[in-house]
């Protein structure tokens, strides 16, 4: 008799405690696919496989599969993604400030528009740098330079010309009193070959996201001449703001998610409602740390308006510095 009430308290235990993890679970997603518009080791490719990573970690996520699909400026991706649409209900595709400026310049008919969104979960920073042992040392050796020929100075991204790292440049040497026409910017296809370029001395700066380099930067690898951060970021204050050099000048990148056009709106809250939960993990605040990122979580109707209200300031800076 007792050996039979033993057995029925520990089938309630177990009952109780499978409910308990079922519970901790409601979240979880059985597969996520990530589409990536671009390259392998560039900003678009480390974000996506950095939360892939996490949320396997969080078990956030069953599984996750990754597919890089470069072209066009991202637009390869976009267009397939909604052209796939009725098979890509477990697909969130990476992207960010470009998905507005591609659009603005008509490099694609699509816009954030013609897909659903997500949410939005960083911010990272533009930054110039150089190679460890380049004979410019600063920003003042890179005026020196452009000044005495700015065809000779070669600054390199991992976007096209016209796209982010092309127009944050000229953005800054705008700032500083100088014709952002005349910078020479050379475009690599994500920003793996453009940091492979700036080593082997194809280029002399490169212009890039922050959460791109400064692994590399702590390694010694790179110097980072200055980032466009309005604040010094905390962790790696004795990397320069442009403000603080005296370029009167800011820009932050965000990146997000994107689904196909069409997904049912519980799928689209479970992919947005894991993201929230992946902040809370000991694992995504290594990453940003890492990567020198800020949380910037704005799902659904909250990234939809930030979205257009930076479509208009976008717009206007690319007029200001003559890419529209």
């Amino acid at each position: 008799m007792k050996l039979i009430t033993i057995l029925k308290k520990l089938a309630v235990a177990c009952m109780f405690a499978t409910n308990i993890i079922n519970a901790s679970n409601t979240n979880t997603i059985d597969n996520i696919h990530f589409l990536i518009p671009g390259g392998i080791g560039g900003g678009w490719d480390s974000t996506a496989r950095s939360v892939g990573e996490v949320l396997l970690k969080a078990k956030l996520a069953n599984s996750v599969s990754f597919e890089n699909m470069s072209g066009y400026g991202g637009g390869k991706a976009l267009s397939y993604l909604i052209e796939t649409l009725k098979k890509q209900n477990n697909t969130m595709m990476i992207n960010s400030t470009p998905i507005v400026i591609k659009s603005l310049q008509n490099y694609f008919p699509q816009s954030f528009r013609d897909l659903t969104l997500i949410a939005s979960i960083i911010t990272d920073y533009q930054v110039l740098a150089v190679r460890e042992d380049s004979s410019l040392k600063s920003w003042n050796d890179i005026l020196i330079k452009f000044k005495k020929n700015p065809r000779k100075l070669k600054i390199g991204g991992g976007s096209s010309r016209g796209s982010l790292d092309h127009i944050v440049s000229a953005q800054i040497f705008k700032a500083a009193g100088y014709d952002p026409k005349l910078v020479k910017y050379i475009s690599y296809d994500a920003g793996g070959k453009a940091f492979n370029a700036l080593i082997s001395g194809e280029i002399d700066v490169l212009s890039t996201g922050l959460g791109e380099v400064l692994e590399k930067y702590r390694l010694g690898k790179v110097k980072i001449i200055a980032v466009t951060s309005l604040e010094p970021i905390k962790g790696i204050e004795d990397i320069p703001t442009f403000k603080s050099l005296g370029v009167d000048m800011s820009f932050a990148n965000w990146r997000g998610f994107f689904a196909a056009p069409g997904m049912s709106e519980k799928q689209v809250d479970k992919f947005a409602n894991i993201l929230k939960e992946m902040y809370d993990t000991t694992q995504w605040k290594e990453v940003r740390k890492k990567n020198g990122w800020s949380d910037l979580y704005q799902p659904k109707k909250e990234f939809r308006q930030f979205l257009e209200e930076q479509e208009k300031s976008i717009s206007s800076l690319m007029k200001e510095l003559g890419f529209l």
